[in-house]
């Protein structure tokens, strides 16, 4: 027996679009398709990390001021002991974005978890277009808006 999934039509989507479908801890479904016409930062961090904890103030910053028009931060929680120990991290550290509890099935869709932090950056036409691995800064992420 095969078993159907309804499949996206991945040979049909653009050149350089991979299709990610992500569930976030409110149990919000976040799909790249659906943000359109936006950029998209999919960062990747860890509780024990001091450059993931330096760079998320820039990343709320971000996202507080643009997450009506053109951005979307989507963060990625990796090697963590606990649920409660992100959940508590993400309410310390004020991070208004939506934050995804990162396991194998997110690393097959988005990229491997090597290096933390690292931001995968994709363009309002759903292409990655940067994997930046280490510290972003806001000014850093709104330099490659105006590339391309």
């Amino acid at each position: 027996m095969f078993s159907h999934t309804p499949a996206l039509a991945i040979d049909k989507l653009p050149h350089g679009f991979k299709e990610f479908v992500l569930k976030d801890t409110a149990g919000k479904q976040h799909v790249l398709s659906q943000y359109k016409g936006k950029w998209v930062f999919v960062n990747y961090w860890a509780t024990w990390c001091p450059p993931c904890l330096e760079e998320v103030p820039d990343l709320v910053a971000l996202y507080d001021a643009r997450k009506n028009k053109d951005v979307v931060v989507i963060g990625v929680a990796f090697d963590f002991d606990s649920e409660k120990e992100v959940f508590e991290y993400v309410d310390d550290m004020l991070m208004s974005y939506p934050i995804v509890l990162g396991d194998e099935q997110v690393k097959a869709q988005i990229g491997s978890a090597d290096v933390l932090p690292t931001t995968y950056v994709y363009n309002p036409r759903g292409e990655l277009v940067k994997i930046k691995r280490g510290l972003v800064t806001k000014h850093y992420l709104e330099s490659l808006m105006k590339q391309k």
